[in-house]
């Protein structure tokens, strides 16, 4: 008797939920469980008891909130470092999951793990090169290149680039505890709050919107220049605005200012297609969550 197909788990480990899920080797979800990310011992003791209500996985994935030590052979490999998520900081994500399931884990960020979702089975299909960027609490990029999610130094910390902040117009300090008003300081969905009173979902005010556009279209520029992705896919809860993605491309355009002669930049057709929402919606990172699984065992 043929043993049964392998089977393999994801995990989508964000500072507010964990969304876990068990797929084939096709990458189609077959179950799936969220829950509250709540202390280390308590959300990793969840998602250990989900899986091992399924048959015998072949290996785990996890795209997790950082910053997340990803270096091989490093004595905090695999640790989320210093984060703002109160009790986490210094945590071992990889090594009570491998010690439980008994099965290799593979690890990056929550970012790169979208990014290689989309990139895998989504907007990035065909493409050599996709660079993701989440738009919601915090602002995250994660990078597939040449095929391979971008590691270094580090991973790509995106969110806290600076980025021009005209004080006249927009008198906000930033809300970021680093750093004030880089790129997360002065984009995400908390800096929203904080400088409108009100949640990014409750705002209707125009001018709240064109300087987000505004500043995600700095932001947009600046990752085409320095990577030079094929596409640029923006997702998150700030991100399903509506209107908020033409705000974005049309603003870009004006800032590149048909600088390189490439159609991404210069054709506004184009550059619909290059900056893109996500092709897999809210699912993007558990799929490449699944994805990290898969290469667990290469």
């Amino acid at each position: 008797m043929s043993a049964p197909p392998p089977l393999f788990g994801g995990i989508e480990a964000g500072g507010t939920k964990w969304v876990c899920a068990v797929a084939d080797a096709g990458g189609e979800i077959l179950a799936t469980h969220v829950l509250a990310t709540t202390t280390p011992e308590e959300t990793i003791t969840g998602a250990v008891r989900f899986f091992q209500e399924h048959r015998t996985l072949a290996a785990i994935g996890v795209g997790t909130f950082g910053p997340v030590d990803l270096r091989p052979g490093s004595p905090t490999y695999g640790h989320i470092t210093v984060t703002p998520k109160p009790g986490w900081t210094h945590t071992d994500v990889v090594s009570p999951l491998r010690a439980a399931l008994r099965v290799p884990v593979g690890l990056d960020t929550d970012v790169n793990a979208a990014a290689l979702g989309e990139w895998r089975r989504g907007a990035g299909r065909g493409l050599e090169t996709l660079a993701y960027m989440t738009v919601g609490t915090g602002i995250g990029v994660g990078a597939v290149l040449n095929g391979r999610p971008a590691h270094g130094l580090l991973h790509p910390e995106f969110g806290h680039i600076r980025i021009p902040h005209d004080r006249a117009r927009d008198p906000f300090a930033g809300s970021c505890p680093f750093h004030g008003d880089c790129l997360e300081g002065l984009a995400s969905g908390e800096a929203m709050r904080r400088r409108w009173g009100r949640r990014a979902e409750d705002l209707d005010d125009p001018a709240a919107w064109e300087l987000e556009a505004e500043y995600l279209a700095y932001a947009v520029t600046t990752l085409t220049y320095a990577l030079s992705p094929e596409r640029i896919v923006i997702g998150g809860g700030v991100a399903k605005r509506p209107g908020l993605l033409s705000r974005i491309r049309a603003r870009a355009f004006d800032l590149a200012a048909g600088y390189p002669a490439i159609p991404a930049l210069t054709d506004r057709s184009a550059m619909e297609e290059y900056v893109a929402g996500p092709s897999l919606g809210d699912h993007s990172g558990i799929a490449g969550a699944v994805e990290l699984a898969m290469s667990a065992l290469a």
